[in-house]
């Protein structure tokens, strides 16, 4: 009678042993369950901050004729710009800088004459639209005498942080859809977020012709556990 009940009691150890093994290996199988997937978020916008950079040159012989005639470029260059709507706390004219092509170890120095004389109009505002319509009335500038060494527009979107919330929130919303669609075809349920990664953001140019227009691009990579 004793073996019997010895024999019953381990029987029943062995059940409740295996009951809780199993237990066990559900709930670590169940752990494991998870989806990865990655949610990307996309906005177009203009710039809103312009540096512009506008470059002119003299060349000759003689440098105080050649510093008066610079003067005079940069300030038909300034007048244009008021012309066009920016003020004078936004623009700034760098100082002339001289090349001495006698000076030069290098070159033949058969050169029609000695020295090249630039300077630099510089141009940072909020105007873009001002700048843009200025940068296609750069003939304008020509037909005063004024021959541009380079123009060259470089185009910000200021305002980007006030945007990555958003932009992060949708993210990670289209990441949770991608993921609520795997959880349905595999016939489980969406269980919590597990990791998150904040995610690169990227701005570029919308394209070569519209420097203007920015490109934000952030993609999120989200893990979540699946449920049965």
């Amino acid at each position: 009678m004793g073996r019997v009940k010895e024999s019953i009691i381990l029987a029943i150890g062995v059940m409740v042993m295996g009951w809780c093994v199993k237990a066990g290996i559900d709930n670590f199988t169940n752990k494991d369950r998870k989806v990865t997937v990655k949610g990307l978020a996309e906005r177009e916008v203009p710039a809103d901050k312009v540096t512009w950079s506008i470059s002119t040159k003299e060349t000759g012989n003689d440098l105080p004729t050649l510093y008066e005639r610079i003067n005079v470029q940069a300030g038909k260059i300034k007048a244009f710009l008021k012309q066009n709507g920016l003020e004078e706390s936004e623009i700034t004219v760098n100082p002339p800088s001289v090349s001495d092509l006698e000076a030069r170890e290098w070159g033949d120095n058969q050169k029609p004459f000695r020295y090249i004389v630039n300077t630099t109009i510089t141009v940072a505002t909020t105007k873009v639209e001002a700048v843009n319509k200025a940068i296609f009335k750069q003939a304008e500038l020509l037909k005063q005498g004024v021959a541009l060494d380079s123009s060259y527009p470089n185009y910000e979107y200021a305002s980007f942080q006030q945007m990555k919330p958003e932009m992060m929130s949708e993210a990670i919303k289209n990441a949770q859809k991608t993921a609520e669609q795997f959880a349905e075809a595999s016939e489980s349920k969406l269980g919590k977020i597990q990791t998150a990664g904040q995610g690169q953001f990227e701005i570029e140019n919308r394209d070569e012709n519209t420097p203007y227009i920015k490109k934000i691009r952030v993609v999120t990579t989200v893990t979540y556990s699946l449920d049965d």
